[in-house]
């Protein structure tokens, strides 16, 4: 009995490093999305038919380079947060990415903005604190992976974005409408990868031979799908209006991936579980009211 609660315990304090981790990665996350967003915009467009040529053109960019550096370490950060947090609560803490967004733009990126984007930033900071009250122990043996639910939600999204991401679609929209898109289609990819990388790193556990598999291809191709669409979306889309639906797309997926395919409590009593659904709620609810600084300054 005293071994299992020393285990129980340890497990716990995991999940609190992870969330730190996670935090932690959400600033980074939003420094790298704001230089990568003035480096695309300086950079030739991005051309499907021409992948290298536009990788290129991206990383002749000072600061598009500066800032992938930068998500490179926040992924780093991110994977370790997967390892000892559940994917759900991992992606609801990186939701807090639009406060730093929200505040990183107006204070270092001569953005300002408006009353609604500020109420976005209370919203989503009171959804977080619910969140971290309301954390369940997850005590108890896991259950069973959802591998149907993994299937169709990585295919589903897959087929999806390609589909988006092709050109025909955006002869049917204007061009910042079409940034939109990008970037929540860029957001929903870097959730499938998520979910992928959070299969993989549980499983890693069984041997490194674990890693030869289909989901390390999915996550593979998830990114590089996404990458191109953020930085296109970047490029025509208004660019913190972009960041926001992408930060948002990549969250609702990775969240709804975590309930569904790695079965996360949602709570474990009547008081829990509502707080938990309202934290979630408040999480995206905020991050839709931060579309946008409402406009630039002179500097």
């Amino acid at each position: 009995m005293l071994g299992a609660a020393l285990r129980s315990e340890e497990k716990a304090v995991g999940v609190y490093v992870g969330l730190a981790l996670a935090l932690v990665c959400a600033a980074a996350s939003s420094v790298s999305f704001l230089l990568k967003h003035r480096g695309a915009v300086a950079a030739p467009p991005v051309q499907v038919r021409h992948p290298l040529r536009s990788a290129v053109g991206l990383f002749r960019s000072r600061e598009f380079a500066i800032g992938w550096a930068v998500a490179v370490g926040a992924w780093a950060l991110h994977v370790g947060a997967l390892a000892l947090a559940p994917l759900s609560i991992v992606q609801a803490v990186l939701a807090g990415s639009l406060v730093f967004l929200a505040v990183f733009a107006e204070r270092f990126f001569g953005l300002q903005l408006g009353r609604r984007q500020w109420a976005g930033v209370i919203v989503t900071v009171i959804g977080l604190a619910i969140i971290g009250l309301t954390s369940g122990s997850g005590d108890g043996e896991p259950e069973p992976y959802a591998t149907a639910a993994l299937i169709a939600i990585e295919c589903g999204v897959l087929a999806v974005a390609v589909v988006i991401a092709a050109p025909p679609i955006h002869r049917l929209v204007p061009a910042w409408a079409q940034g939109l898109l990008l970037g929540a289609t860029a957001g929903a990819l870097f959730g499938v990868s998520d979910i992928a990388i959070k299969f993989l790193v549980d499983d890693i556990a069984s041997g490194v031979l674990e890693l030869i598999s289909p989901w390390t291809m999915t996550a593979l191709i998830a990114s590089v799908v996404a990458f191109y669409a953020s930085a296109r979306g970047l490029q025509i889309g208004p660019g913190v209006d972009v960041i926001a639906l992408t930060t948002i797309a990549a969250n609702l997926t990775a969240i709804v991936g975590g309930i569904l395919v790695f079965r996360d409590p949602i709570g474990t009593g009547a008081l829990e579980i509502t707080g938990r659904m309202l934290a979630f709620c408040l999480v995206i609810a905020g991050a839709a009211l931060i579309p946008a600084p409402v406009r630039a300054s002179d500097a």
